[in-house]
């Protein structure tokens, strides 16, 4: 979702609140110990300075010494890939997608440390699907245990230009309430712009990609889930793709999508876009709206109050049906690969990480752009709902107070490896590019699929 080449450079800076020494070290101060540490570069200049703050709180209150680096989203997939193939691996790792692209692999192959005693003492304050996002299955034990220390979670909200809307004659407050009419509703919006000389506009923000590493497939499994497809797998790991619903599901959100597109109310760049792009078309007011992951969108522009003010950020529409559409909750967290030399520190800097406090002050310091994983932290404090940043509120209620579920990788780590091959984009290409039907491409998809999942039989205790 967050690579490097798109970051905006922001000028100011806020206050940064310390996040204080709200944890026990899971250590006594004695003779001071360290332990080194992978973290994701932050979209903005505030979230590497709220990380670094925290360390320093870390240190003043353990005696232990953190070795961190702060390493942009894409070069620090490579190293991480490159590290646990190896075995030359740091005692903490991280990354923005791990819960998508890292951890269910490699718990599968027992190269994790498990992390039960930091992460299940605080199960009733994780919100369920962020603790369910902490345990994966392990091939060698045959069971599920806590690989994965949630610290970060992330919805797909909806990104609008209101100026454009307004300008097109529309207003945000007649947009329809269910799935396919809410996008329907941008796209006359598309010819009224050009007829006032926005040639280059489009209405849709749809991700037909086949480049990926994470947006591509995050718009496909909503439209899916919205069309009643969230069965694929299920919480047994176990896949569901001969299922009528699910095939269904997945016929029309390959429709749906590639129909748009077809249709000339997509950027035809979008073919091949990488996670930064689409945020770079938005920006750019190449087009009207956009379903993307965080709030990185909005946060770029914080402190360009004209723009930041004028999108519009919206959680889910009803589906088609009326009823609710639960939010594919993606969660960061902190990992230890078997193999760290210093693995006592490494679990000490993460139970202290990971505690409610320190989290919340993070996250804040960093903009908000992640959501914590306690939604006790954001019923109660009221930085997360101020109606003065109606931007934070919609995306905090989508994320932690409205119907949420896994990614499919918490279930089965095969799907993974399937993200990764951008299966569901490569359909979309199908169907574009090569004139295959929706039916013809779910088919062919779905094959792929299940021939990947089949590689990884999750056995039922």
């Amino acid at each position: 979702m967050h690579k490097l080449n798109r970051r905006s450079v922001l000028r100011g800076s806020l206050g940064f609140a310390a996040a204080g020494t709200f944890a026990r070290p899971f250590i006594a101060n004695a003779a001071a110990t360290s332990a080194s540490v992978w973290w994701t570069q932050g979209f903005v200049p505030e979230e590497d300075a709220s990380f670094r703050n925290m360390v320093a709180d870390y240190e003043k209150a353990s005696g232990n010494k953190i070795d961190y680096s702060i390493i942009p989203f894409a070069p620090l997939m490579q190293k991480l890939v490159s590290a646990l193939t190896s075995g030359d691996v740091p005692d903490v790792m991280t990354h923005d997608i791990a819960d998508a692209a890292l951890v269910p692999q490699n718990a599968w192959h027992d190269r994790l440390v498990d992390l039960t005693e930091i992460v299940e003492p605080l199960k009733a304050q994780y919100h369920p699907t962020a603790y369910l996002a902490a345990q994966y299955y392990n091939n060698f034990t045959k069971k599920r245990s806590f690989y994965y220390a949630p610290y970060k979670t992330a919805v797909l909200p909806f990104h609008i230009w209101n100026s454009l809307v307004e300008k097109a004659g529309y207003k945000m407050s007649d947009a329809p309430k269910t799935w396919d009419a809410f996008w329907d509703f941008f796209k006359p919006m598309q010819k009224k712009l050009r007829d006032k000389g926005m040639r280059g506009v489009y209405a849709l923000g749809l991700q037909p990609t086949t480049t990926g590493p994470a947006d591509g497939n995050n718009t496909f499994h909503y439209f899916m889930i919205a069309y009643g497809g969230n069965g694929i797998v299920t919480k047994d790991g176990a896949p569901h793709i001969d299922d009528l619903q699910v095939k269904e599901a997945v016929i029309k959100a390959l429709t749906y999508i590639t129909t748009a597109f077809k249709e000339g109310y997509v950027p035809p760049g979008a073919l091949s876009w990488n996670d930064a792009d689409d945020n770079n078309a938005f920006h750019a007011k190449q087009m009207i709206m956009d379903l993307d992951g965080t709030i990185s969108t909005e946060v770029a522009l914080y402190h360009k109050k004209e723009e930041y003010d004028d999108i519009v950020t919206m959680g889910l529409p009803l589906d088609n049906a009326g009823k609710p559409i639960p939010a594919q909750l993606g969660v960061g967290g902190a990992f230890i690969p078997k193999g760290a030399q210093n693995i006592e520190v490494a679990k000490d800097f993460i139970k202290y990480v990971i505690q409610p406090k320190v989290v919340n002050e993070y996250l804040k310091t960093g903009l908000g752009r992640w959501l914590p994983p306690m939604p006790d932290l954001v019923k109660n404090d009221p930085f997360w709902l101020d109606p003065k940043d109606p931007h934070r509120v919609a995306y905090t209620r989508e994320g932690l107070l409205s119907p949420t579920v896994p990614g499919y990788p918490v279930y089965n780590p095969g799907y993974a490896e399937a993200n990764a091959q951008q299966i569901w984009g490569t359909a979309a290409a199908d169907v574009i590019r090569d004139g295959m039907t929706p039916q013809a491409a779910a088919e062919k998809a779905l094959k792929r699929i299940g021939d990947v999942l089949a590689k990884y039989p999750i056995i039922q205790s």
